[in-house]
C-alpha cells in the first residue's frame, strides 16, 4: 500500500527488501525498535506500517 501511495503521488522512495539481508533487518529494527514492515523514514520521522495520515504529516513537515 505504501508503494502504491508514493507512486500515485509521484514521491520518490527507496525500497529496501529486508527479507534476506540481515544488515537491512538490523537497520530496520534500530530505526523502529521492532520487526515489522513497512518502516517508512521521512526526514527522520519513523512510521511503522502504512499510516496515511502520519505519512502526509511527515511529508508536510519534511517539505518545510
Amino acid at each position: 500500500m505504501a508503494k502504491v501511495y508514493f507512486q500515485s503521488r509521484n514521491i520518490k522512495y527507496e525500497d529496501k527488501d529486508v527479507t534476506h539481508d540481515e544488515n537491512l533487518q538490523q537497520e530496520m529494527i534500530k530505526k523502529s525498535d521492532q520487526f515489522a514492515v513497512p518502516v517508512i523514514d521521512i526526514g527522520g520521522t519513523i512510521i511503522v506500517g502504512f499510516q496515511k495520515e502520519k505519512i502526509e504529516a511527515a511529508l508536510a513537515k519534511a517539505s518545510k
